[in-house]
């Protein structure tokens, strides 16, 4: 097969993929695109997507019929979520996205090698297993989930690695968010460098 037919075929595990609106950091509330892929080498406890985790359980959709989809929707802000994206070379999605006239952000743990042309990089580092070295420096919003009072100290091991741009924001984990967000308000009082991030589309019960 050549290289153009092989791109052709080209199709990614797909959980789900749904139009909606961004519910949290700095795109909140923008009309979106999800595509959520399937598999996730990093093991949150807290995860909120657990069934994302095996890569074998969701089916593989073709990139054109993902775009297609895509551009059915009058928005143009297409979101690449997990799972953890970033086990799959998402170069040739990315490129017929732009192709089409949409904006792609990625949300990552950034935990695998950086693929795709991305205008905005969302990283949500984690401790099960924390991001390469070398995407830190090119995320435009570090997201932290805050779990317990020690992810304040994880937080600003990152804040120092980012680069002078990037958008910083604490957000509670969503199971303990009564506990911790009065935590996060007093912290982000004292250190303002950070902003906080709600889950916003679960209060409103919107995917």
């Amino acid at each position: 097969m050549d290289i153009n037919a092989s791109l052709q075929n080209a199709s990614l595990p797909v959980m789900e993929a749904f139009y909606t609106l961004q519910g949290e950091g700095f795109h909140q509330g923008r009309a979106a695109y999800f595509i959520r892929l399937g598999g996730c080498d990093v093991g949150c406890v807290w995860c909120d997507v657990k069934d994302s985790w095996d890569i074998n359980k969701h089916p593989k959709i073709g990139l054109e019929k993902l775009v297609s989809t895509a551009a059915s929707f009058p928005g143009r802000l297409a979101v690449i979520t997990g799972g953890e994206p970033l086990m799959h070379s998402l170069d040739e999605l990315t490129l017929k996205l732009h192709n089409i006239g949409f904006e792609t952000n990625i949300e990552t743990s950034g935990s695998s090698p950086l693929s795709g042309e991305w205008d905005w990089i969302c990283l949500s580092p984690k401790k099960f297993k924390p991001p390469l070295p070398e995407i830190v420096p090119q995320a435009n919003e570090l997201k932290i989930i805050v779990f317990n009072k020690s992810d304040f100290d994880w937080a600003e091991l990152y804040a120092a690695q980012v680069n002078k741009n990037c958008k910083l924001y604490l957000q509670p984990e969503w199971d303990k968010a009564a506990e911790i967000t009065p935590l996060i308000l007093t912290y982000i009082q004292q250190n303002p460098k950070w902003q906080l991030s709600l889950q916003v589309h679960k209060y409103l019960n919107i995917p």
